[in-house]
């Protein structure tokens, strides 16, 4: 995968595979193109040349499947902070056709059981990264792509983000790629 803005070249012919049930992370410092390499992945951006495929899926060919299969937690977490956490949670399982009960499961996955009447404003950074992981969750993809996930998180909050994403790859056998 290659990819330019402008004259700056973000990704030079980067080649990898990852198989299921894996985690993987992409080390690097700002501006070494890991953000842009899961914006291609999860189909938010095209590549300039090369192909990808996510769950066997070619991501500009099949641009749908992948979204279904990946859940993705971007670096910059957009919420709307007026809404309430299941508020939110609901609004985002409408999207996929997910049921109440799928909701209840990534709040107690996510230990937002807590802050699940809040508005997502009023959250800690912390909990706003579960609500964004939890929204991740919802449609219970294959495939799970974190951008930089424990950024600006505490050490315990950051423990526990670390330990639920290492619970997705053993008992629900997600592949899971990530930054940081």
């Amino acid at each position: 995968i290659s990819k330019n803005y402008g004259a700056q070249k973000a990704l030079n012919n980067v080649s990898f595979s990852i198989k299921k049930g894996e985690i993987v992370g992409f080390l690097g410092p700002n501006g070494a193109g890991k953000s842009t390499l899961m914006k291609i992945l999860t189909t938010y951006i095209a590549a300039d040349e090369g192909t990808a495929t996510v769950n066997g899926n070619d991501v500009i060919e099949n641009q749908k499947s992948v979204q279904l299969s990946v859940g993705y937690l971007a670096e910059h977490n957009p919420l709307y902070l007026d809404l309430y956490v299941l508020e939110y949670l609901e609004f985002n399982a409408d999207v996929y056709n997910v049921g109440k009960a799928r909701i209840e499961e990534v709040i107690a996955l996510t230990g937002l059981t807590p802050e699940r009447h809040k508005k997502i404003g009023e959250l800690s950074k912390g909990y706003r990264q579960r609500v964004g992981l939890a929204t991740a969750l919802l449609h219970n993809p294959d495939v799970l792509i974190l951008d930089e996930p424990t950024t600006g998180l505490d050490p315990q909050t950051r423990h526990s983000i670390w330990t639920y994403i290492e619970d997705l790859r053993i008992k629900h056998k997600m592949t899971i790629f990530l930054t940081t």
